[in-house]
């Protein structure tokens, strides 16, 4: 097996109370390059917790967290921040475009710290679109663009940064069913790519179309393969 882009090993996470509130328990896992993961679970079941950990985002309250093998607990605030910028994309429910900007300048957001000049920020949005199916809409403002297209666009900009790993937290919850089918068929052929990509979700159909499972309930994590429907 490649190693792992993402590790976490035995990590938790309790808040404070009183009284103290642990949302996971201590979870094992690792992420190769290229793979297509669904976490899977009701609403408060520590999905989002564990993406957050994953991503380095928040800290574990105990375990560890390696990307690349690097431990990032022992990384000051903006090494970790250079990290994910490298390293991990990230795409949401809400698409969190620019109004004003078009398609191809909110998704040259994404290159805008990474000392890339302008004119080659523009060729790889451009590339990065063409990729997701949009490449006749470059020029297309959010307000032009259907809510899954404005989906592609959001993913779009996290992988022009060409990621190791990209991170889906709901990505087809402000989207009709044929839309959002449309959107998850492309996050899973993303992973063919060689960029591994977990999508956080409640719905089983959506967990059913990737060929990795991370089951989660009450902060327990269990695991189930099987072939991608």
């Amino acid at each position: 097996m490649s190693a792992p882009v993402v590790e976490v090993r035995g990590a938790s996470k309790t808040y404070p109370g009183p009284p103290p509130t642990t949302v996971l328990r201590p979870t094992s896992l690792r992420i190769a390059p290229g793979e297509q993961v669904a976490v899977v679970g009701p609403s408060g079941s520590g999905k989002s917790t564990l993406l957050a950990i994953l991503g380095t985002l928040d800290e574990p309250s105990a375990g560890a967290v390696l990307v690349d093998g690097r431990d990032v607990a022992g990384l000051r605030e903006r090494e970790r921040c250079a990290l994910r910028a490298e390293r991990i994309g990230f795409v949401f429910q809400q698409f969190h475009l620019m109004p004003t900007l078009s398609a191809v300048d909110n998704v040259a957001t994404g290159l805008l710290y990474s000392g890339t000049r302008h004119a080659e920020r523009r060729r790889r949005a451009a590339e990065a679109l063409e990729a997701v199916g949009l490449a006749r809409r470059l020029r297309h403002r959010p307000g032009e663009l259907s809510g899954g297209e404005q989906q592609r666009v959001a993913i779009a900009r996290a992988l022009v940064r060409e990621p190791g790993i990209l991170f889906a937290d709901e990505p087809t919850g402000a989207l009709d069913s044929a839309t959002g089918e449309s959107v998850v068929a492309l996050l899973a052929g993303i992973a063919g790519r060689g960029t591994a990509v977990v999508v956080v979700t409640h719905d089983e159909q959506v967990a059913a179309r990737f060929s990795r499972r991370i089951r989660l309930r009450d902060g327990v994590a269990t695991e189930q393969r099987g072939t991608a429907a």
